[in-house]
């Protein structure tokens, strides 16, 4: 997933299905009957139904999701659908304003959601302090009432070692998360308080500058103890048990095939919402999502066939918008041979990222030289992080470029004990199911052959097994990709701290771990920076734990006539504003 900006996404911005067109299975009323009238004096009687106004709109992002936990999540297809169906302490608006380039999407904006206001006051020492004023009018699906206490809840799950999400880390700027996250202290001790029904205190330990965005993020939405204290394995699954508080509720999840959302009565804006019920069509097959929507059973898709793309584009009905993340492959550092970092940094080089983006994914993507993509500032204002970063390799831009790269990969493998890949054993490529993903793999398959003189093996599976085999470590290199959560460097790095949840490769390193730290415990934009330099200095100059390929763009396919869509570089799309006609 997978898986936030403020006000500042507008000026990143300007630099993861029931029915056709929106329109649902109609039904047409029984007309009411006439009243007796003799025989022979009845004149016909012409009726006609009422128009049916259902506005029904279907969408497919992914298929089947590992879960709808919002704390549980780490996707971005999970982040999507949680976020139309729960709402945080903050939330993603349309902002007005179309994201340049589009005329059918325009840029979201962080403001105030369960929240009614916000107040940020100094405490001790280097300590804030944020008080937040819940609305009045807020409340679950079933009718009560949102409190400040069910945030106290899922903020103390979140940090609960063995809740085991993977996004835990995300509020590790509160106060005693980091004795909670070692074992040193109860969950109750979090820096957390809901003082009365309408007030929830929250004390950071230092002066986050994300903060604000973390509490729109899903994994911090409130949840229900009363509902998850009684089925904590199956509450997600119940469209009974699925209490949530945002603008829609889940009416059905067949699994493998469609999860459906009608608006919330209960939510307090329910009266501006658009369609009235949103399915999420679950489907990997790039080719039925591509038919689904000519033949008008889909609305919006995100992925079609690699070789139709340039069509698409053509036509002008592919859309193509910025996105915050990084598309790399995933080396297993505990596993031999990816146990060297020679060994990683050869397979790197080795990657002709601009062939990859030139002739498979062709949707404007740049050629990765680093791991934190651009799009993220620095702490010069008006500068990025990653060309302060600079470059850990040179991208191949032409085919005497990626010779020199490939040139020394060669004599890596070569100082690693596999001269001209004699002796390397075959290794296994994983990816979940997709044609553009396994285009990407085809080509990395060929070009680590004709490269370093290695076999590469390709195996794919379906989306929620792949990501529970790469969270596991069950595999030699994997396809993986991140997306921003929030508009900081530290989103992309405090991932690959020792133990994290989101650290598929494995990786540990006590010099790394104690740079993510220090950024972690300074206000000091300037000292904060640094130390996630020095981080990536680490992770990627020293040990290439990662092999990023390339930056990502956005794609989406949205049906003519549907209007209100917005959406953040994090990946996030919101149909709630969507409007037909």
């Amino acid at each position: 997933m997978k898986k936030l900006i403020s006000l500042a996404l507008v000026s990143v911005m300007s630099l993861s299905l029931l029915a056709s067109c929106g329109g649902g299975a109609e039904s047409t009323p029984t007309p009411a009957p006439a009243e007796s009238t003799p025989v022979e004096t009845q004149a016909p009687v012409e009726t006609q139904a009422p128009a049916d106004t259902t506005f029904n709109l279907n969408v497919n992002i992914a298929s089947e999701p590992q879960t709808i936990d919002p704390a549980l999540n780490s996707a971005v297809d999970g982040a999507i659908m949680t976020n139309h169906m729960f709402e945080g302490l903050m939330k993603w608006k349309d902002s007005g304003v179309a994201v340049e380039g589009v005329t059918d999407c325009n840029v979201a904006e962080l403001t105030e959601g369960q929240a009614a206001s916000y107040e940020k006051t100094a405490g001790e020492g280097d300590e804030v302090v944020y008080t937040f004023t819940l609305r009045d009018d807020i409340k679950w699906s079933d009718g009560k009432p949102v409190t400040a206490q069910d945030f106290v809840y899922a903020w103390q799950r979140l940090a609960t070692p063995a809740t085991a999400a993977d996004y835990c880390y995300m509020i590790n700027m509160v106060k005693g998360y980091s004795e909670i996250e070692a074992g040193e202290a109860d969950p109750t001790t979090l820096g957390v308080a809901a003082p009365d029904d309408k007030t929830f205190v929250v004390t950071l330990s230092y002066d986050c500058p994300y903060f604000l965005e973390v509490c729109a993020f899903p994994a911090c939405y409130p949840v229900r103890e009363d509902i998850i204290s009684a089925d904590p394995d199956g509450w997600t699954h119940n469209v009974e048990t699925y209490i949530s508080n945002g603008a829609y509720k889940m009416t059905q999840w067949e699994h493998n095939a469609q999860i459906v959302m009608e608006k919330n009565p209960e939510y307090y804006d329910v009266d501006t919402l658009g369609p009235d019920s949103i399915t999420f069509k679950l489907m990997d097959d790039n080719n039925a999502m591509l038919t689904g929507f000519n033949a008008g059973d889909l609305d919006f898709i995100e992925d079609m066939p690699v070789d139709e793309i340039p069509s698409l584009l053509s036509s002008g009905s592919l859309r193509v918008v910025p996105y915050i993340g990084t598309y790399y492959v995933c080396y297993n550092v505990e596993k031999a041979p990816f146990d060297d970092a020679r060994v990683r940094k050869a397979f790197t080089l080795a990657i002709d990222s601009q062939y990859i983006v030139d002739n498979v994914t062709q949707t404007g993507q740049v050629p990765a030289t680093g791991f934190v993509p651009a799009g993220i500032a620095d702490a010069e204002v008006g500068t990025e992080f990653r060309t302060v970063g600079g470059d850990y390799w040179t991208a191949p831009t032409t085919d005497e470029q990626y010779e020199k790269n490939c040139e020394e990969a060669r004599q890596l493998l070569a100082d690693a004990g596999y001269p001209n890949g004699e002796g390397f054993p075959t290794v296994t490529y994983l990816y979940n199911t997709s044609d553009a993903h396994k285009k990407v793999g085809e080509a990395l398959q060929q070009q680590w052959q004709e490269a370093l003189g290695v076999e590469v093996k390709l195996e794919n599976q379906e989306w929620s097994a792949f990501l529970e085999a790469r969270k596991n470590g069950e595999y030699q290199i994997a396809r993986n990709g991140w997306i921003a959560d929030y508009n900081d460097p530290i989103s992309f790095l405090d991932m690959w701290l020792t133990g994290g949840g989101n650290n598929d490769a494995q990786y540990s390193n006590a010099d790394y771990d104690a740079a993510i730290k220090e950024a972690q415990s300074t206000s000091d934009p300037a000292a904060r920076i640094a130390a996630m330099h020095k981080a990536e200095d680490i992770i990627m100059g020293q040990d290439w734990a990662l092999g990023p390929i390339y930056f990502y763009t956005q794609k989406y396919m949205l049906a003519d006539g549907i209007n209100g869509m917005y959406y953040t570089p994090l990946g996030y799309f919101f149909f709630g504003n969507c409007t037909k006609g």
